[in-house]
């Protein structure tokens, strides 16, 4: 792999897919650890002919996250929060999310299950196409729609459920 190429992709996605990666880790180091793997991985084996990079490299961050779930069977793991975790205690999205309308709601995206939750992160905090997360995810871009909509729909109720008017 080129170089140039692979620093261009490091500056312009490991931001976003550390962030993916704790949305399913919660866990700033293994968020990290994962990331920089992801971008080994791209190093020892970027496909020739692959055509949308991003979409690969978020492809390749979710298989090693799940692969390392596997090995470890991680408490911590997408649908269950220790009780002793607290936002405020400099975690990675608490230094970037400010606000208590935002911790609202990543609360509110907590809450959605994992297939959900993932797909709003990578349209939303990552700016990707339905299509594209269609891709990472392998399901149909409908399917990525209808889910999206659902989750949406479920965030409004929480945030509504909270006293925020979302209109």
């Amino acid at each position: 792999m080129d170089k140039k190429l692979l620093e261009s992709l490091y500056y312009k996605y490991y931001k976003e897919i550390v962030l993916y990666l704790y949305s399913l880790s919660r866990s700033r180091e293994l968020a990290e650890d994962l990331a920089q793997e992801t971008f080994l991985k791209a190093i020892l084996s970027l496909p020739k002919k692959q055509s949308n990079l991003r979409a690969w490299l978020y492809a390749v961050a979710r298989n090693l996250f799940y692969n390392d779930y596997k090995k470890q069977k991680r408490v911590t793991y997408m649908d269950e929060l220790p009780e002793s975790a607290d936002p405020q205690q400099g975690d990675l999205l608490s230094e970037i999310l400010r606000g208590e309308r935002d911790r609202l709601l990543y609360d509110a995206m907590l809450q959605l299950d994992v297939r959900k939750r993932e797909i709003l992160m990578m349209h939303y905090f990552s700016g990707m196409p339905m299509k594209e997360i269609a891709a990472v995810l392998k399901l149909t871009t409908e399917n990525v729609k209808v889910l999206a909509c659902r989750g949406k729909r479920e965030i409004r109720n929480y945030m509504e459920a909270h006293g925020y008017d979302i209109s």
